[in-house]
């Protein structure tokens, strides 16, 4: 009897085999995509305008008021605009109602609860020795279970990886409180999943690995070939959240979300020193991933980057408020027509006269890739960035998600100035993962 994931494989086998004339007359969706994107455009700028709103109403009131209460002060000084920061991060007692972020999420991911309603699971072991029976108090042994897990840590780790991570469904891992850094084989491994949140972690240095037997489930041990070395590998999985989280130095993707993914959110994240930062989308033949929907905010995508922040197939991508302040070749690319709504963002080129586009059409003329729905919306361009926009129907294509007015790229700083892991310098821990790698080897 064949399981339901070998049916999908043999109907979208049997669709990618048809005719470009009959597969234009059939409706191709995953089961969770949305069926209108623009509506979750429009309330990502819908909760981004009420949190700035919130913040001004408050600076106002400190300025108009001659007795300033102390938690209103405490608040005017915490709050950014952010609306995902701005939801959880001022409360003092987050540390005692950590499931609360799940409730915190906007966009195309916003449906991913992660471990909320289970166990607290404190990992205190940052050992990863046994891919197959982990030792319980590790990562590993916390991330392979059934049930939903809210996921915490001890203290400080590093935790340097035999071979990837394959997480569950229903999982977070929160490295809020303490400086969590995953490294070496694999990395994470998020494949046929769902519902699965990932925060305040750095995830760097990541290789190759595999060829061997590694855990899944309880129930389920399985051969793994060699994995490509990206940060965060997604692979045919749904409702996922990445959250502040500092990534760099893998060997293939820092992000790379592919086969028919969907239903994701990349927010508050610092991508730093890497080739290419982001794939989403697996081949341009591969049309299950038209349904891949995925929210890109208020990230810092930082220095020593070169290409793929993202690079795109198929699918829907809102790329809002981010601040792109270097890259080598492109910003963004894309092929197979995705539609990309760029909003609010801060482009600055390299001085390179040759890389001051922002964006790339991958191997497509432009007899081609002129109906493609790319457009710029209060983007800054700075040091001769441009973006090229294209699609004869953009006006009515983005009308609804115009209907409210995208927050200017002028505030970009405001909006992303904690992206990235909470409560440091990223340079100091990464000094600390080049202390221990030299004690390791």
């Amino acid at each position: 009897m064949l399981l339901p994931n070998t049916w999908c494989i043999l109907l979208f086998c049997l669709f990618t085999s048809l005719s470009p004339v009959i597969r234009a007359t059939l409706n191709l969706t995953l089961p969770h995509q949305h069926p209108n994107p623009e509506a979750v455009v429009q309330e990502v700028q819908r909760r981004l305008n009420v949190s700035i709103s919130r913040r001004q109403m408050l600076a106002t009131n400190t300025t108009t008021t001659a007795t300033i209460n102390v938690e209103l002060k405490d608040q005017m000084s915490c709050l950014t605009g952010n609306p995902i920061d701005d939801c959880w991060k001022c409360d003092p007692n987050w540390f005692n109602n950590r499931q609360h972020l799940a409730d915190c999420a906007i966009g195309f991911g916003q449906g991913a609860v992660g471990g909320k309603g289970g166990q607290i699971y404190v990992v205190t072991d940052s050992s990863d020795h046994d891919t197959v029976n982990p030792t319980p108090g590790t990562l590993r042994h916390a991330v392979v279970q059934t049930e939903p897990l809210w996921i915490v840590f001890a203290t400080n780790m590093m935790i340097k990886l035999k071979h990837e991570l394959i997480v569950n469904s229903y999982k977070t891992i929160d490295g809020r409180g303490a400086n969590v850094h995953i490294t070496g084989g694999g990395c994470i491994t998020l494949q046929y999943v769902s519902n699965v949140i990932i925060t305040n972690i750095h995830v760097h240095h990541c290789v190759p690995s595999g060829n061997t037997q590694i855990r899944s489930s309880p129930t389920h041990v399985g051969f793994r070939g060699r994995s490509d070395g990206d940060g965060i590998s997604i692979f045919g999985s749904r409702n996922l959240w990445i959250d502040h989280c500092d990534l760099s130095h893998c060997t293939d993707g820092l992000i790379d979300a592919i086969m028919g993914s969907t239903a994701i959110t990349i927010s508050n994240n610092y991508l730093s020193h890497h080739n290419e930062v982001m794939l989403l989308g697996h081949d341009d033949r591969y049309l299950p991933d038209t349904g891949m929907q995925i929210t890109i905010a208020f990230n810092h995508f930082g220095e020593g980057l070169v290409q793929r922040m993202p690079r795109c197939r198929h699918g829907y991508f809102h790329v809002v408020n981010n601040d792109f302040t270097e890259w080598k070749m492109y910003a963004i690319g894309g092929s197979a027509s995705p539609t990309i709504n760029s909003q609010g963002n801060r482009y600055t080129a390299p001085s390179d006269p040759d890389s001051k586009e922002v964006t790339k059409r991958v191997d497509t003329d432009e007899g081609d890739w002129a109906g493609w729905n790319w457009r710029t919306d209060g983007d800054v361009m700075v040091n001769g960035a441009f973006f090229v926009p294209s699609g004869a129907g953009l006006s009515t294509q983005y009308a609804k998600a115009s209907s409210v007015e995208p927050k200017s790229a002028v505030i970009v700083d405001q909006l992303t100035r904690g992206a990235g892991v909470m409560g440091g310098s990223r340079y100091i821990y990464l000094l600390a993962y080049i202390l221990f790698f030299f004690w390791e080897n």
